[in-house]
């Protein structure tokens, strides 16, 4: 774990251009800590491997920033800051090869092992693209999966509020600090998210929304998650340089198909063209993410089975189809009552004959 005396140092370089990660470990390496790399003179800075631009930014910033005065305000606020050496650092996102050194938080990121999808699309979306967006997010956030967005305006706004009326979790990633909401018509919207999921930045408080910074705050979207789906995107939309980087980092791309007609949906058929799984809904995404399964057992798991039957035969179902003679002598139990247990479990949702006498674990609605 970083000290608290150390971490104000990791904060302080995090405002600095030109100094990301991988500046921040070769100085780390030659200093020995950052406190005593952010108090180093020019020279030993030249030495330590920094560029000149790079020195030229430390030497003229750091005597602006007050160390305590931006503790301080990140206690205001509420925030959270978690650095890469630290082991409560998101591990997924530590998969990808810029993944920022320092990670701001308001609220609380999913555990690590609950699956995140990250959803972008066009600020101008079509009533389709609403639609969609609405109903496939419903499904997934319903299924445990966390919804990851930028709260820009259309399909990422679209896509948090949805996962929220499911009653699921959503994290939105800034392009500036925590204490800027961008854009402004957002900050309802970002509050709600805060209670029920987590605001995400890797800019110190302060930082305006500048447009440079929404593709690269787009990295950690798809860092943070199995995969991207692309709702509606146009031929040079924003929301195609996320789901290239999603390619670049080994993550699944989604894509909803849309009319030819529409230029709203161009950049999505053409993903589908570049081999981006076609989405129909949400089903499609669990599938080819292998999260049905794990889907299945949260949903189980929140299940209380009503007496020691139900407990001793959904101990034998799975996603593979059992037939009831099986689940007779692996349960112990004698074919009436597997019978009759069978069928108050199918009336519940939690099972599903699939033929010949073959049972599986359902999907509850």
């Amino acid at each position: 774990m970083v000290s608290a005396d150390e971490l104000k140092y990791w904060v302080a370089f995090s405002g600095i251009p030109r100094i990301g990660r991988v500046r921040i470990s070769q100085l780390k390496e030659y200093f020995g800590s950052l406190q005593d790399a952010w108090k180093a003179p020019e020279g030993k800075l030249k030495q330590a491997g920094l560029d000149s631009r790079s020195i030229y930014a430390l030497v003229t910033l750091r005597p602006r920033i007050s160390l305590d005065a931006e503790m301080e305000k990140l206690e205001r606020y509420k925030v959270k800051v978690f650095v890469y050496d630290d082991p409560l650092y998101t591990s997924s996102l530590k998969e990808i090869y810029d993944y920022p050194p320092v990670l701001y938080v308001r609220g609380s990121l999913p555990a690590e092992d609950e699956p995140c999808l990250a959803i972008v699309g066009t600020r101008r979306p079509t009533i389709y693209g609403r639609q969609v967006t609405e109903e496939i997010v419903a499904d997934l956030a319903r299924s445990k999966i966390t919804i990851v967005s930028g709260l820009a305006r259309g399909i990422d706004s679209v896509a948090h509020r949805a996962a929220l009326d499911a009653g699921g979790k959503t994290v939105a990633v800034f392009g500036s600090g925590l204490d800027i909401v961008y854009p402004g018509e957002n900050v309802k919207l970002a509050q709600a998210i805060m209670e029920h999921g987590a605001l995400v930045s890797e800019y110190p408080l302060g930082v305006k929304p500048r447009p440079e910074n929404f593709p690269l705050r787009n990295r950690i979207m798809s860092g943070l998650s199995l995969g991207v789906l692309v709702v509606e995107a146009g031929e040079r939309s924003g929301a195609l340089i996320t789901a290239h980087q999603a390619v670049e980092q080994n993550r699944e791309v989604f894509a909803i198909p849309g009319s030819i007609l529409s230029p709203a949906s161009q950049g999505t058929n053409s993903l589908i063209q570049e081999g981006a799984k076609l989405v129909r809904n949400y089903t499609d995404i669990l599938q080819e993410l292998n999260l049905t399964i794990i889907v299945q057992q949260a949903e189980i798991k929140e299940f209380s089975p009503a007496d020691e039957a139900e407990s001793a035969i959904l101990k034998q179902l799975s996603s593979e189809p059992s037939h009831i003679d099986e689940i007779c002598r692996s349960s112990g139990l004698t074919m009436p009552e597997v019978s009759s247990t069978l069928a108050m479990l199918e009336l519940k949702g939690i099972a599903r004959q699939v033929g010949n006498m073959n049972y599986v674990l359902a999907r509850r609605s």
